[in-house]
């Protein structure tokens, strides 16, 4: 590894991948390399990646900048922990065949850079220090891991459907917002393929926004700041809750929290009410409820208990003798301490972090990192994604009645695919060819109007 990659290597989530013995006719269900040839020569669709990446500017309108996507940055992770940094490609057959050649474990996409990334060095040597990032999506990383003080069914990167419904629900609070409130367009969610959700925001003024810019929208999500010695999660400021904030409690947090968590996780449990009790400031009613609670370690109305005690709680803390906002707010406070999006601040707020590509395989699951669908995101169940195994085996049916492009369509990963082509690549070659036609017209103008004088 050279010193350079070494170096770089805290910007990346790196998995580290498992080797594996098997044959590749047995075609067992864990992750195995010898497969990624057939993955990436049959179904990794090169070409719509690539056409995604260059937004529009592959085609031969005079306004297209025919060096954009040729200063993308591209990182490849290969067997043993092997980095790969600041490759780049100008077509989409060479990236076609640098994946072929490489069949990396894992792809991550860079920023784009105001130099081809691979001959940065020779612009250091020669003096001109302008390798400089310039334009990327923004970015959002959410993972399950950083909710374990909210969830008791699994921890670390273990996921469940009891528990999964909380990256569920951070895609529909960003998503809406993003769309409400910023007017982005083109946003795709892509599962990480093992422990979390990637958001890529692909509007073209998200590309172009600084570093400044892009620390101020995620600090406009920001409302999760605890850690594991805080006994309140989250700050929720003012007087009165902000608007994004009021509608992502009403919309989605308070009927998932009372519906789903409470029961799921069993949050008011004699093992686990504690928990919610010392995030009460009053200690006159942290010992009410205790007492209560003690004493009724069963419901006597059939209803849950986790149900029956969340009522209670709310009655103490929302009657009218309770004067202190702080108080009043506590009831939303816990909701939002368990349910509200944890992001990754660092990977929204830098220009230049890696993120993995969709479709990429994940290592440790053999999951392809499949687009998600935010208008039935509900319907999305992680374990049942197409994996490396399955879908080989889904190859070996099919036989070699079905060339090239096709393949996929007769896979588990035709749904992906379509979603991804129809939903978001042809909006979003839509609106830029109009936003690189319309920047065309308008140089036009301006050149027809300096002659003028």
């Amino acid at each position: 590894m050279t010193k350079e990659a070494q170096n770089e290597r805290d910007d990346m989530l790196v998995d580290d991948p498992e080797p594996q013995d098997e044959q590749l006719d047995d075609i067992p269900d864990e992750f195995n390399p010898n497969y990624l040839k057939v993955y990436y020569g049959r179904l990794f669709p090169h070409a719509d990646m690539f056409k995604w990446l260059s937004y529009g500017n592959d085609g031969k309108h005079p306004a297209c900048d025919q060096s954009y996507v040729g200063r993308r940055e591209f990182s490849f992770t290969l067997d043993n922990d092997i980095y790969l940094r600041f490759q780049s490609f100008n077509s989409a057959s060479e990236l076609e065949n640098g994946i072929k050649d490489k069949c990396p474990f894992k792809i991550d996409i860079g920023p784009v850079y105001s130099v081809d990334p691979s001959k940065r060095l020779a612009y250091a040597q020669s003096g001109d220090n302008i390798f400089t990032p310039v334009e990327r999506e923004l970015v959002f990383d959410i993972d399950i891991s950083d909710y374990d003080d909210a969830r008791y069914c699994c921890s670390g990167a273990d996921v469940c459907l009891d528990c999964w419904p909380l990256m569920t629900i951070a895609i529909k609070v960003i998503d809406t917002s993003l769309r409400d409130d910023f007017g982005f367009n083109h946003i795709l969610w892509v599962y990480s393929g093992r422990r979390g959700v990637h958001c890529w925001v692909c509007d073209g003024k998200a590309r172009r926004l600084n570093n400044e810019q892009r620390g101020a929208i995620a600090d406009y999500f920001r409302v999760y700041k605890g850690n594991t010695n805080s006994k309140s999660k989250v700050s929720l400021v003012g007087s009165a809750l902000h608007p994004f904030l009021v509608r992502s409690y009403s919309d989605v947090l308070r009927d998932f929290f009372e519906k789903k968590l409470l029961c799921s996780q069993q949050l008011l449990s004699d093992e686990r009410y504690e928990k919610i009790l010392e995030m009460i400031p009053d200690e006159s009613i942290t010992s009410e409820l205790r007492g209560k609670w003690q004493d009724n370690r069963r419901s006597s109305s059939g209803k849950d208990v986790n149900v029956v005690r969340w009522e209670q709680l709310k009655q103490l803390l929302q009657s009218g003798k309770q004067k202190a906002t702080g108080i009043r707010r506590c009831v939303e406070e816990i909701v939002f301490s368990f349910t509200y999006p944890r992001l990754d601040m660092e990977v929204s707020k830098h220009m230049n972090h890696l993120l993995k590509a969709p479709f990429c395989i994940h290592p440790k699951t053999g999951r392809v990192c499949v687009p998600i669908d935010p208008d039935v995101c509900d319907e999305f169940d992680p374990t049942n994604v197409p994996t490396l195994s399955k879908l080989l085996k889904e190859i070996n049916t099919v036989g070699l009645q079905v060339e090239g492009d096709k393949v996929w369509e007769r896979t588990s990963m035709g749904k992906s695919i379509r979603y991804f082509r129809g939903s978001f690549l042809q909006p979003l070659m839509k609106s830029c060819k109009e936003e690189i036609e319309e920047s065309y017209s308008a140089k036009v103008q301006q050149s027809k109007n300096s002659l003028t004088w």
